[in-house]
């Protein structure tokens, strides 16, 4: 049996073919207005801009409208809490963003928090996190939630598998195993001070790199016939799992780049796209 490569980018394409058609629907129903993404910059991180960009872009593609809300790095907590109170406010705005990270003389969580969670798109609220964690409905974090859609497409069994997740972020590692136990998988929740971290990486069915640490995984780790999702993107083109040492021996694996980075952003432009639905 061949490897199976978790094409994020082509399903990403396949998606947002029928959101535009789903955005025209809404236009049509809301006297021309389309679905609108919120994005909130704070400061003047490169990567962060490229980011953002590109959220700007994926909502062109598919006919829905956009607003970019650009911060000094100087902002307080206070500020860019006013900001966020604004957008929740705003009828025209269907999904907010809060660019992660921010500057750290801010309160992030509290920010975050703020967000509406009709309109957390991005899935970053503790609000939005327990009602998914509890099989409630919610807009799922975004990367996860494109994950476990990748994972869904290719009929990648879940059910009674051994899930190891390496990363415990609140936006990526831990709703990724809260959506994976609802999936009916068995979940181990590791980081980079787990103790014996290659045995236990070794036992597991579908393995998740979500560590933020290049090439921290191993390829030695992972057992033969695994699934591989790699979830990091780091300079030179790697993510977190040493996917050259695994590709040959797995039972399917996420490129880096072109797996799970177009899925985040078509989540997060679906999510808005069902947001601007659920207000017609």
């Amino acid at each position: 049996m061949s490897t199976i490569i978790l094409d994020g980018k082509t399903l990403a394409l396949q998606i947002e073919k029928e959101l535009a058609g789903r955005v025209e629907n809404i236009r049509t129903a809301n006297n021309g207005r389309p679905p609108v993404l919120a994005t909130i910059l704070v400061g003047d991180d490169p990567a962060s801009a490229t980011y953002v960009r590109m959220k700007g872009n994926a909502c062109s593609r598919v006919g829905m409208g956009s607003m970019k809300v650009l911060l000094p790095q100087d902002t307080t907590t206070e500020e860019l809490l006013a900001e966020i109170d604004k957008l929740n406010k705003n009828n025209d705005v269907n999904g907010i963003l809060l660019q992660h990270p921010v500057p750290s003389p801010i309160d992030e969580r509290l920010c975050f928090d703020r967000i509406s969670i009709e309109k957390d798109v991005d899935g970053v609220t503790s609000h939005g996190f327990g009602r998914m964690a509890m099989g409630e409905k919610a807009y799922g974090s975004a990367t996860p939630a494109g994950i476990m859609r990748l994972l869904d497409y290719y009929e990648i069994p879940l059910k009674g598998k051994q899930a190891v997740v390496v990363g415990r972020s609140p936006i990526l590692g831990k709703p990724l195993a809260m959506m994976l136990l609802n999936a009916h998988a068995t979940v181990t929740i590791c980081h980079s001070r787990t103790m014996n971290l290659p045995d236990v990486v070794s036992r597991a069915d579908i393995v998740v790199g979500a560590v933020g640490k290049p090439e921290f995984i191993k390829g030695a780790w992972i057992k033969k016939g695994a699934v591989v999702v790699d979830a990091g993107y780091h300079p030179g083109g790697v993510g977190d799992v040493e996917l050259s040492a695994v590709v040959d021996k797995c039972l399917a694996y996420t490129p880096v780049p072109g797996g799970v980075g177009p899925m985040t952003i078509v989540t997060l432009i679906a999510q808005t796209v069902e947001a601007a639905e659920r207000n017609i």
